[in-house]
């Protein structure tokens, strides 16, 4: 095949390209095949590293050798968040399905801003499923986002636009107006996840207008505190607008009382959102439904499907209540793409109004062809299955003598630390944080498996975060097996 060339020409380069191609699909699918076979991670070599830091290429070596370094020194070096004993931080895993639709989508390369086409048709039929799913009623407005941070801060920028009391976007927030501005507050727990900081610095609201509220010991935020915090804002000149519950914090999985806090926001006028990551997926299962109860209720919720619902990245979502409100604080239409009655800009660019960007892909595709092919009743089976093994893993935790668990576990979070029997009384807290810290260091490096830690009330924890549809109950007796053997060559050591 020619070099110079960006694509095939003749009948014969295609067919060429096909081969490769096919060849491409073949590998990745052997590499998925064969995961339980390979270590969980492991760290790309000095030689890997090296081959890859390369001069810039102005010839091109062919895409036969581009593709044959991608197998030496890529491939085998993943983050590991598709081997069935990863569980660290919140990553998903991805499908076979969605892999393949990805690259459909990329082979149409879709513009999805809007324009009068099939897959603008499939992202507005996406958005009213997730709705329902979630049970947000008819209407409800969405957009797919790349992941919950940004789909999280659209919904806090509508929450901006409509609860301000002016017309920020007009006026911003420079406070230049002759009827002055009062500063705006937005509320969350001190559990909820740093997204919510970047959001308010980005909206220019800044750090210290976000109110951290202490939670109780369950890790959900006190309804009585907030609302505390929210009259002490009032009295003090400041203009609450906004409270952000979380469905399945980050640290343990907890989940706010999201009907206490609908209710609060009804009572104060309030915009409410939800930030479910990973969480608000459980409104899926019947079974499970009933620990984010009251999200129904939110003005907006953000949410990833490369999560909890097991797609590849980038796909995530947020939904708006209110249709009207989401257009208008993000619609503009300039001449150069004012909608017209027919061809193919008829109806605008619905996807355009509803975000930041212009420009966007079709991401819808792989969430819209897995609901199809696999149904919801599997996904709901798949996640009920990951708090089962939560529950699972938590309870060899609490049978072994040298492990503790180190908070509840309501969903699919399990946070735990080696604690040897026999140096109990002898080690101090920073002892134990230093060896639970050396170990998950030591666990990951051996490709075992992966979990990754958080600090809670000053205790260093190994934290399983469980969104993986390929592990067995097997994969976690082998988990508490390598955190028994490695904890006791730390501590022999």
């Amino acid at each position: 095949m020619l070099n110079h060339s960006l694509e095939p020409k003749t009948p014969e380069e295609w067919r060429e390209f096909s081969i490769l191609a096919h060849k491409m699909v073949d590998d990745v699918l052997e590499h998925l095949s064969t995961l339980p076979q390979q270590p969980a991670w492991q760290e790309p070599s000095e030689q890997v590293r090296n081959a890859i830091v390369e001069p810039l290429p102005h010839d091109g070596i062919g895409a036969e050798a581009a593709y044959s370094d991608f197998l030496t020194n890529v491939l085998p070096y993943p983050n590991g968040n598709l081997h069935p004993r990863f569980w660290g931080w919140v990553q998903g895993t991805g499908t076979p399905l969605g892999m393949m639709a990805d690259m459909l989508a990329s082979g149409m390369n879709a513009h999805l801003a809007g324009f009068n086409q099939a897959p603008a048709l499939v992202e507005h039929q996406l958005i009213v499923w997730l709705a329902e799913l979630l049970g947000m009623p008819k209407g409800t407005s969405g957009v797919m986002a790349s992941g919950g941070t940004v789909a999280s801060i659209i919904g806090l920028a509508v929450a901006r636009f409509a609860k301000a009391g002016w017309n920020v976007r007009e006026e911003g927030l420079q406070g230049q107006s002759p009827q002055g501005f009062a500063p705006l507050t937005m509320y969350c727990s001190t559990e909820t996840h740093s997204w919510a900081q970047r959001g308010v610095e980005l909206l220019g609201l800044g750090n210290k207008a976000l109110r951290r509220i202490p939670v109780d010991e369950a890790y959900k935020i006190r309804i009585d505190a907030l609302r505390e915090a929210i009259h002490q804002d009032r009295t003090s000149g400041f203009k609450p607008i906004c409270v952000i519950g979380s469905a399945g914090t980050v640290n343990t999985g907890a989940t706010d009382d999201l009907t206490a806090l609908a209710d609060l926001c009804a009572e104060e006028d309030l915009w409410f959102h939800v930030d479910g990551a990973f969480g608000a997926i459980a409104a899926i299962s019947e079974t499970l439904r009933p620990i984010v109860v009251g999200m129904e209720r939110a003005d907006s919720i953000g949410f990833d499907l490369h999560k909890w619902l097991y797609l590849p990245f980038e796909c995530a979502c947020v939904l708006v209540r209110d249709a009207e409100l989401h257009r208008k604080a993000f619609t503009m239409q300039p001449s150069y793409i004012a909608p017209m009655e027919r061809g193919v800009i008829a109806g605008g660019l619905a996807f355009a109004e509803r975000g930041l960007e212009l420009t966007r892909g079709f991401k819808a595709l792989k969430a819209w062809m897995s609901l199809k092919a696999h149904g919801v009743k599997t996904f709901a089976r798949a996640v009920e299955q990951n708090v089962e093994q939560a529950q699972y893993l938590a309870s060899l935790i609490k049978a072994h003598a040298d492990m503790e668990l180190c908070a509840d576990v309501p969903m699919n979070i399990v946070c735990f630390r080696y604690h040897p029997s026999k140096a109990a009384s002898t080690m101090t807290l920073e002892q134990l944080n230093t060896l639970n810290q050396e170990l998950l260091l030591r666990l990951q490096e051996s490709g075992r498996a992966v979990v990754s830690s958080t600090v809670l009330h000053g205790v260093y924890t190994l934290r399983a975060a469980i969104v993986n549809q390929r592990s067995t109950m097997a994969d976690f007796d082998e988990l508490v097996r390598a955190v028994e053997e490695i904890g006791a060559r730390i501590v022999l050591y």
